[in-house]
């Protein structure tokens, strides 16, 4: 039996054991699936009238504004996200003692404070300063979101490139070093390199993550793609109803659509890199000098010098 770094290859049993789960698990989702299915349409929210609403250009067009909306916030918060964690992981790994300080504690506040309070918190500073700060329109919904999401999801992001960082061979920062590179030299030439392409897809598993987090904007009622579909909700009326259940399947799926495109971009990026041939080319011998000593890939044999009286070599 074949034994893996994290835990033992499963046996004859257990692979029957885990099939049997995977059959019964697929049943009851599938099951809720159909029960779920069953219900709505007992209840007509399948009748095509309720679903005539998105032929409307004014229905597809608030849908519109807000995916674009979405996608702005989310662009924006996963670079900031992204830069402000390598910043904080390189300072947790510092040799300075204050900064290593100041980083954790900044990665321990804004990872514990739930991300809701955090961006309704950052709404009411920018509100208050509206003024003074120049803000204007929904700008102040605009940055809480985009702070909030960027420090929190930078918080675990930090920790995320650290443990990438800290799994590097050490023998990779020794021989840096050995080569006479400073230290700022072997973390961005050496260690973050190396730390971030094998922590790529946990990287971009997060920015999923940062990417359902935008829906949190309709708290603060920026107009993002869900508070977009609550609005529209909120103020259509179909056979004396509102279209809850279709707009929410409609908005759910394009959530989905969008993160299974991420979760696909980290696959493909990581197979990309599986398949690299990027690395050091092995040198190849070149000739021996004249009159010198022919080289270690030459294919000659070396023979030591003859002293008078040592008996011949043997070839």
């Amino acid at each position: 039996m074949s034994a893996s770094v994290l835990y033992d290859a499963p046996g004859p049993k257990a692979r029957m054991r885990n099939r049997i789960y995977t059959v019964l698990g697929s049943l009851l989702v599938g099951g809720l699936i159909a029960f779920a299915v069953w219900k709505l349409a007992d209840r007509d929210q399948f009748d095509p009238e309720r679903w005539d609403i998105f032929n409307y250009a004014n229905v597809r067009q608030s849908i519109v504004d807000g995916l674009v909306t979405t996608l702005k916030v989310f662009a924006v918060a996963a670079v900031v996200s992204i830069v402000l964690g390598m910043i904080l992981a390189v300072g947790r790994l510092s040799d300075h003692r204050w900064v290593r300080t100041i980083s954790s504690g900044f990665i321990e506040i804004f990872r514990a404070v739930p991300l809701l309070i955090t961006i309704y918190a950052l709404w009411v500073v920018f509100l208050s300063w509206k003024s003074e700060l120049g803000l204007e329109g929904d700008m102040p919904a605009y940055l809480a979101l985009v702070v909030g999401l960027g420090v929190y999801n930078g918080s675990v992001q930090a920790e995320v490139i650290r443990a990438g960082i800290n799994a590097v061979p050490r023998g990779q920062k020794e021989a840096a070093y050995a080569l006479g590179l400073r230290k700022t030299q072997v973390m961005t030439s050496v260690l973050i390199p190396q730390a971030v392409r094998s922590m790529l897809p946990t990287i971009i598993s997060q920015l999923v993550v940062t990417l359902k987090d935008t829906s949190l904007g309709y708290i603060i009622t920026y107009g993002e793609l869900l508070y977009a579909a609550r609005q529209l909700a909120n103020n259509i009326t179909v056979q004396d109803e509102n279209p809850y259940v279709q707009v929410i399947i409609v908005t759910g799926t394009i959530y989905v659509a969008m993160c299974m495109l991420l979760s696909a971009l980290a696959t493909w990026i990581e197979k990309r890199g599986r398949r690299s041939k990027k690395g050091i080319k092995i040198a190849h011998a070149g000739e021996p000098a004249e009159g010198g000593v022919a080289g270690a890939g030459s294919g000659a044999a070396l023979t030591p010098p003859m002293v008078d009286g040592d008996p011949p070599a043997d070839n």
